[in-house]
């Protein structure tokens, strides 16, 4: 085969809630015939007679509902009204980008990962530092610190008089704190990041930092970093040293395990996968590239390991399909793989 294109997330949801691409197609069809402008009331009977004939076709329709609050209503390109042509391309193109917007929907990146030009300037505009689907970038601070922003993160960066904050809004960094050289009078200023779950201080130290969907997770090279959930208990700290690393929630953080290689191989460039399952490595391959690929279910727990490039993509999904019986089917140029048996 040709030199395939993967650039998206695999099994975004566990294996258990993964809806087929057939169906999401139709709920997309469903999506833009309702929002066409020409629909009857037979129409809108049909649609529920669908949605409620399957499990699945109601979960399908609840990521529509989902998409329409997020979207405010489905952009004009997609709201098109000729459905009667079922033959048309551009009509078929049309379901097929709004049924990748569907795919998308729970793993709340939908906005970045869908429409990168036009949710760009959000980022800017909320976010001091920025990067985009598989770029990557090194930062000097005010304070000697060195940070390193992995593919499609966001971050602001805050110093004050008390404190040298960090705020991951979105997606990995890598941290190589330096003492403070402009602590008021002596004072010393912490070195913070802050995620959704919680924030973190550095005591002396060269970490990262990965913003999950729901939780976070700090993996520590040298020095330690203490961890305070949002809603911990009051004065409650967790302490994560060298050679180790933790998630958290909001509630609390788990105990510490041996930190693995595996956690900081983006800053070589490398993707390393040790038995991973084929649907976690795809996500995480996807990271580096625009797009969406689906995972056949049956193939979601295929352990896959070995060192993959990120810097380029094709060629790591080349040695992927090499390697392991499998094959990449690719559609609208490559923007939707779907991975399937040999």
């Amino acid at each position: 085969m040709g030199s395939p294109n993967i650039s998206a997330a695999c099994a975004t949801t566990p294996v258990s809630n993964a809806i087929s691409t057939d169906i999401l197609e139709q709920a997309a069809d469903w999506l833009m015939q309702l929002n066409s402008g020409t629909v009857s009331d037979e129409d809108r009977a049909a649609c529920e007679r669908w949605r409620r004939s399957s499990p699945d076709h109601a979960r399908a329709w609840m990521r529509a509902e989902l998409l329409l609050n997020k979207l405010g209503g489905l952009p004009p390109s997609l709201a098109i009204s000729a459905l009667d042509r079922p033959v048309d391309k551009g009509r078929r193109a049309a379901v097929v980008r709004l049924a990748i917007l569907l795919a998308a929907v729970p793993t709340g990146w939908l906005a970045w990962r869908i429409a990168p030009s036009a949710n760009a300037s959000w980022h800017s505009m909320t976010a001091t530092h920025i990067t985009a689907t598989g770029e990557q970038r090194s930062l000097t601070l005010a304070d000697g610190s060195r940070v390193t922003l992995n593919t499609s993160t966001a971050v602001d960066v805050q110093f004050d008089t008390t404190q040298r904050l960090l705020q991951l809004r979105a997606g990995e960094i890598f941290i190589a704190t330096s003492p403070d050289p402009a602590g008021i009078k002596g004072q010393h200023r912490p070195f913070r990041v802050s995620t959704a779950e919680g924030r973190l201080e550095a005591l002396g130290t060269r970490f990262s930092v990965r913003q999950y969907d729901g939780r976070s997770e700090v993996s520590v090279l040298q020095g330690a970093v203490r961890i305070e959930p949002v809603n911990g208990r009051a004065g409650a700290t967790h302490i994560i040293h060298a050679g180790q690393q933790a998630s958290f929630t909001t509630d609390a953080a788990n105990p510490p395990i041996s930190a693995d290689d595996a956690a900081i191989a983006w800053m070589h460039g490398m993707l390393l996968a040790d038995s991973m399952r084929l649907a976690d490595f795809a996500r995480e391959l996807a990271r580096y590239r625009k797009g969406f690929v689906y995972c056949d279910p049956v193939l979601a727990n295929m352990p896959v390991s070995g060192a993959f490039p990120i810097t380029d993509t094709d060629r790591a999904l080349t040695m992927l399909v090499s390697t392991y019986p499998l094959l990449a089917v690719s559609r609208l140029g490559g923007y939707w793989v779907t991975l399937v048996a040999r």
